[in-house]
């Protein structure tokens, strides 16, 4: 675990943007009684609060809370880092914390229910409705025996990976290192067996579903190219829900066009909103949905990222360690 900064020895100001309900306000404000608070929902911030702010919690733009003089934390209402992460996007002296965690149970349904449509063609039979055409897709496929590969095996991966194995599938998660005898409860529950990003290849053609939950970096932006999908196996189905970033959206047009690939689901998409010519809008055999895979849609998610919140503010003011850091104030490294 990264070690956080302690509570400064100055007032802690505190512009909390998190879509708080009932006593929830009471609660942050007990976790840290020293503390002044602003509470403004939906982030509905001015340039003004950020001058004031020593922390900020939940959704922020990082224009506004770049330029932020005495911010020494930073908590994001989302799991996704990448964008505070660049280079100058903080102030130096800022530590940043995510809400990894509070997604898991989201992103995982909403992907799943995307793979299930594509499998059982529903998508296609929605289609045939707006036109009114009584009309048998064909044959359908299942996840009963169907091997499952994972890229990115974290919250999100491991939900879905649970998900996929209760049909009777079997989870490989890809990931950079492999866990071994370190590999924790939880992802042995979800898990069958872990491979190296450097066995992708291997994996990808022996794999009926491929799906990313990948963060954003360098390392992962374009890798779900033309290679990367010729390597799939013929009649395998794609997900994504990590970044848009991931995929070269033409090679994964072609590869749907040549049916190489048999269907794929995005929930992400670059850039967002997705232009009106991109070719995605009409493949046949995709299902798009506008990044809502996660957010708040699923209630349970907001309390989530409630409850992560309140439990770093805990720490904070009593000095101890932060959950989720992504950063260090400092000259370090960001934590990756």
């Amino acid at each position: 675990m990264e070690t956080s900064t302690h509570a400064s020895e100055v007032a802690t100001h505190v512009l909390a943007t998190l879509p708080l309900r009932g006593d929830e306000p009471e609660r942050f404000r007990a976790a840290m009684p020293q503390a002044e608070f602003v509470f403004k929902d939906k982030g509905a911030t001015t340039q003004v609060d950020y001058q004031w702010a020593t922390v900020v919690m939940g959704p922020c733009t990082p224009e506004l809370v770049g330029s932020a003089p005495h911010l020494e934390w930073l908590h994001l209402g989302s799991a996704g880092a990448d964008q505070y992460l660049r280079p100058g996007a903080l102030p130096a002296q800022t530590m940043l914390t995510s809400s990894v965690g509070a997604y898991g149970q989201a992103v995982s349904e909403h992907s799943f229910a995307s793979l299930l449509a594509i499998m059982k063609k529903l998508h296609l039979y929605r289609d045939d409705q707006r036109t009114a055409r009584w009309v048998d897709e064909g044959p359908v496929t299942t996840l009963r025996g169907a091997r499952v590969a994972v890229l990115g095996s974290g919250d999100l991966g491991r939900h879905f990976a649970l998900l996929c194995s209760a049909m009777g599938a079997s989870c490989t998660a890809v990931h950079r290192h492999v866990l071994g005898e370190k590999a924790s409860s939880e992802f042995r529950a979800a898990f069958t067996d872990e491979r190296a990003m450097d066995e992708l290849v291997d994996v990808l053609a022996v794999s009926d579903v491929v799906a990313c939950f990948l963060p954003g970096s360098p390392a992962t932006r374009g890798l779900a190219d033309a290679r990367f999908f010729s390597a799939m196996k013929t009649g395998a189905y794609f997900v994504n829900a990590g970044r848009g970033d991931l995929v070269d959206q033409d090679a994964l047009c072609d590869a749907l066009e040549s049916g190489h690939l048999a269907g794929a689901a995005l929930d992400v998409c670059t850039p967002e909103p997705l232009p009106e010519d991109s070719r995605l809008w009409g493949e046949r055999n995709l299902l798009l949905t506008p990044h809502v895979g996660g957010f708040w849609h699923l209630p349970v998610t907001r309390d989530n990222v409630v409850a992560i919140a309140l439990e770093n503010l805990r720490r904070y003011a009593a000095g101890e360690d932060l959950l989720n850091v992504q950063r260090r104030p400092g000259p370090l490294e960001p934590a990756r």
